[in-house]
């Protein structure tokens, strides 16, 4: 499996406490090797879980993050983000996908890891939200689940036993490709499978098998002909 060296700096029981999927941080520096950030930007972390992204995000690329989630509240991000001493940089926020508090063109980049599928997949959201989130110029990131190419019924046959509807948010890099470039906002930079997604699935799924009674495990186990794929894409808004 590939090395990630920026996240070897981070301690692996702080990630394995916080993380909320497959390693965010593994994720996330995959993704940073096709965007440009630097210090003084404004980047919206969506779907930030926990926060270790925004954490990741400030510490390496002295960037403002404005860590934006549904699930976890403001106030419990806002003691992660002070004990990882980053609350001058990192700003927990509340808000539902569909509901951002932010002007348009306020961000220089928006990024967001193993979350973007549970709302980015439907058709409106690029082109109606997350895209005027970001300036001209400005630059978009995703890592999401999904596999290397599409099937009729959504799924292959070998996962039937473990799929949930909101699964059916699992797409080819194809599929989103075309779900951002159609709408003639945004330049696609990168787009590909990431190298091992299994590995890399592997082990938050043993964890969350031990911790949480997660089925991770026996659904990666159960994709015989290796049809999951970790999907990164990242673009420039025209």
């Amino acid at each position: 499996m590939k090395k990630y060296p920026l996240t070897k700096k981070y301690d692996e029981k702080w990630v394995s406490e916080n993380w909320m999927g497959p390693n965010p941080l593994w994720l996330l520096e995959e993704l940073c090797e096709h965007m440009e950030l630097k210090p003084g930007m404004k980047v919206l972390d969506m779907g930030c879980g926990k926060g270790i992204t925004s954490v990741f995000l400030a510490k390496e690329f002295g960037v403002t993050v404005f860590a934006n989630d549904l699930w976890i509240s403001a106030t419990d991000n806002l003691k992660r983000f002070e004990e990882a001493s980053v609350s001058d940089l990192v700003f927990p926020i509340h808000a539902e996908a569909h509901a951002l508090p932010y002007a348009e063109g306020f961000f220089d980049a928006a990024i967001s890891i193993d979350s973007y599928q549970y709302y980015g997949a439907d058709e409106l959201y690029f082109p109606c939200t997350f895209s005027k989130s970001v300036k001209s110029g400005g630059q978009f990131g995703i890592v999401v689940p999904g596999f290397n190419k599409e099937f009729e019924k959504g799924y292959p046959d070998a996962l039937k036993d473990y799929w949930d509807n909101d699964m059916f948010s699992f797409h080819s890099k194809s599929w989103w490709r075309h779900l951002w470039e159609k709408t003639g906002i945004v330049e696609i930079k990168a787009c590909y499978d990431m190298e091992d997604p299994k590995k890399i699935w592997r082990s938050w799924a043993e964890w969350s098998k031990e911790n949480l009674g997660f089925n991770d495990l026996e659904f990666l186990e159960a994709d015989t002909d290796n049809d999951i794929a970790l999907i990164v894409m990242s673009g420039i808004k025209k």
